[in-house]
């Protein structure tokens, strides 16, 4: 329910302030008695004119008197009797007036009630019984006819209250005030003898006219979109010379058919890119089919060993059409940072997404990483300081790429310090390295505080392994500094850092510290890795691919044997991260109690009492149920500082990243996460079976 804005109706018992009635009343009983006091002013003032008389003449004052006399005998006889008859013609006219008040009220073309103060009805005019089909026996509460009015929407004092109700396919506006029955005129069979207490006036106000006016001007109003082929290079490199014009021609053809058939306008700006004009209401049929383009457009092959996907984007309800259009290239930016084969819609206030089910492609070309080291070396010359920060409760990968752009920063003879907060427990492993080593500073590595603290006006902050706001180390450093950049292999969310300098996110990376290495080589200043920064760095891919088992790909092995050249010694990170024996059986414990769900989803938990790094051991045995034949996609839940920490795993048939958005977290197609609040395992259990359950049923999963 809503409060509303419209013409008020006009009730008939809305009463006046409390001063008001008091001086209103004053002033009629004033008036009524002028009237009969008037004569008897009138009869002193003769007398008094008589007495003054008598002095100058005694004949005069007789005669005078005489009058006197028959004017006073004349006014008292008049009084005694035409103030009965005047009082009864009053009394006569005001019961008229209330017959007619009557009808006046009985008669109302807006449908008018009265209610007791607990809600149920005491009164309804015709119109109202026209409305909720019912007679004036009715005494129910209100709430049984309309659900919306229930006591904790009534009104408290004798202001209006207006609330937005439906009722029988129309939109009203129910207007209530609460009066006191001392207010109102009794004895009629409004109310019938109703005294002390209070009633409450309920007038319904039709708006449904105007709702369907204001929806049809929201339904035709302008909405942008951007159509890009993720892939177009890649597919046409893999067709014959004399079929690259045809297959170009089908997707154009799938394209603009997809777009006419609800209206709209398609113009190809570019050989991969279509801006689409449309209606507000045409897209909510699209987003009714789930943009069924994305797959419609895979199946166009002429030979290429490759399928064709697009990465939609669309924005609507901005201020301007200028700003539909921004919407719109977030929107597409959002899908392709989040690995394309997506659509997303991008509002004011909300961002939805569709689609995503396809791993995305990895690309062999180096251009990309090439240009954006070369841009992320000018950025930091110009600098006087580098500020570097992974995301909170930091992982070997982050600290890896940490290293490498600390690296970077000191080729280049810039101030750089690296922020963490919080040490885990794989990540105090890999600090031994550095930890008492003479090669670094003092202030290698701080804390939030002390950035904040230090931080100087020509600085930069550079964000890696996490692009969201939140989830960094030090979001307020965030806006300290001129410069930020962002380098990250998850996919993109809604509250993606914006505004930064240089952005570079492949969510085909297989991790950070992969694509740090890959710029590294690039950033043309020859610059040398230390062999505690190459073990670091080796140690983070090591990591998030689970020993080179997911997500790894030819530009991961090409950084492995960039940072085994550089010193990375894999015996050394080895040892890094061997685990305790506590750890080592609660993972084993958290596997052998999984639950097989739906016979392709595997839940268990893990109790993290005693260990140092719970989440981290949750988030291996998650990947470890991967490996029980025929499981898709694993679901771990780890209790820890009073939240419940979920850790997502698939191989490559469920996006476990989908899942987890429904969960509100994220992450990526195939390692993802969420955490919750005030909930047990077995609650995140069902909660997450219940999503699952949702998204098999839309066919956002295939089971």
């Amino acid at each position: 329910m809503q409060k509303v804005n419209e013409t008020e109706a006009v009730d008939p018992f809305a009463p006046d302030s409390e001063p008001e009635r008091e001086s209103a009343g004053k002033r009629r009983r004033g008036r009524i008695s002028g009237y009969f006091r008037i004569s008897i002013i009138l009869g002193i003032i003769l007398w008094v004119t008589d007495f003054l008389i008598f002095f100058l003449d005694w004949r005069s004052f007789l005669a005078v008197s005489a009058t006197c006399l028959i004017y006073t005998c004349v006014m008292a006889a008049a009084f005694i009797n035409s103030r009965a008859i005047y009082m009864k013609e009053m009394t006569a006219f005001a019961e008229e007036f209330r017959s007619l008040e009557d009808i006046l009220i009985r008669e109302l073309d807006m449908p008018y009630a009265l209610l007791d103060e607990g809600g149920r009805f005491i009164w309804l005019n015709p119109a109202f019984e026209k409305v909720v089909h019912k007679d004036r026996s009715y005494q129910r509460p209100v709430s049984t006819l309309i659900p919306g009015l229930t006591r904790d929407v009534f009104p408290t004092d004798e202001k209006q209250v207006k609330v937005a109700v439906e009722l029988v396919g129309s939109s009203y506006s129910a207007q209530m005030r609460r009066i006191p029955t001392s207010h109102l005129i009794t004895g009629t069979d409004l109310f019938g003898n109703r005294t002390g207490g209070n009633i409450i006036t309920l007038c319904l106000v039709d708006n449904t006219a105007m709702r369907l006016a204001v929806q049809e001007v929201d339904d035709q109003s302008l909405a942008v979109g951007l159509f890009y082929i993720d892939n177009y290079d890649e597919v046409i490199d893999t067709v014959e010379e004399v079929r690259k014009a045809l297959l170009t021609a089908l997707i154009d053809r799938k394209v603009n058919q997809y777009i006419s058939a609800i209206d709209g306008l398609c113009s190809k700006i570019e050989k991969d890119k279509y801006l689409i004009i449309l209606r507000k209401k045409s897209l909510q049929t699209l987003q009714e089919g789930h943009f069924d383009i994305l797959e419609d457009v895979k199946k166009v092959s002429v030979g290429n060993e490759m399928a064709v996907t697009l990465s939609l984007g669309f924005g609507l309800d901005g201020l301007a059409y200028t700003q539909n259009y921004e919407f719109a290239r977030n929107a597409v930016d959002l899908a392709l940072g989040r690995g394309g084969d997506q659509a997303v819609v991008k509002s004011p206030d909300n961002v939805v997404y569709y689609g995503g089910k396809t791993r995305q492609v990895e690309k062999t070309t180096r251009v990309k990483a090439r240009v954006k080291a070369q841009a992320l070396k000018e950025i930091i010359r110009v600098r006087d300081a580098v500020y570097i920060m992974g995301h909170k409760m930091g992982d070997p990968d982050s600290f890896g790429a940490a290293i490498g752009i600390y690296r970077i920063a000191r080729t280049l003879g810039k101030r750089a310090h690296i922020i963490i907060n919080e040490r885990s427990t794989s990540l105090e492993q890999i600090l031994r390295l550095f930890e008492g080593n003479p090669e670094y500073e003092k202030d290698f590595i701080i804390n939030s505080q002390q950035a904040l603290e230090m931080v100087i006006d020509n600085a930069c902050v550079v964000v890696v392994d996490v692009n969201s706001v939140e989830r960094t180390e030090c979001p307020d450093l965030l806006t300290r500094c001129k410069s930020i950049v962002v380098l990250d292999h998850h996919r993109a969310g809604k509250d993606s850092i914006e505004g930064a300098t240089l952005s570079y996110v492949e969510a085909y990376a297989s991790s950070a510290c992969e694509m740090v290495a890959e710029v590294v080589q690039y950033t043309g200043e020859n610059i040398r890795l230390r062999p505690e920064e190459a073990d670091a760095m080796y140690g983070g891919i090591v990591v998030d691919t689970d020993g080179f088992v997911n997500r790894a790909g030819v530009k991961t092995f090409e950084a492995a044997a960039f940072l085994r050249r550089s010193g990375a010694d894999v015996v050394r990170v080895r040892k890094l991260f061997r685990e305790e024996a506590v750890e080592y059986m609660a993972r084993a414990n958290a596997v052998s109690q999984a639950e097989i769900y739906r016979d392709y989803f595997a839940f268990s938990t893990c109790d993290g009492e005693g260990l140092r790094s719970p989440t981290v051991v949750g988030a291996q045995a998650a990947n470890e149920l991967l490996d029980i034949d025929g499981v898709k996609a694993s679901f771990v839940m780890t209790p820890y500082n009073g939240k419940i920490f979920i850790s997502a795993r698939s191989i490559d048939e469920v996006n476990v990243q989908l899942v987890m958005e429904h969960m509100g977290g994220g992450g990526h197609i195939n390692m993802a996460g969420s955490q919750m609040e005030g909930a047990s395992p077995e609650e995140a259990i069902e909660a997450v079976k219940k999503v699952i359950d949702q998204m098999i049923e839309e066919g956002e999963i295939d089971a």
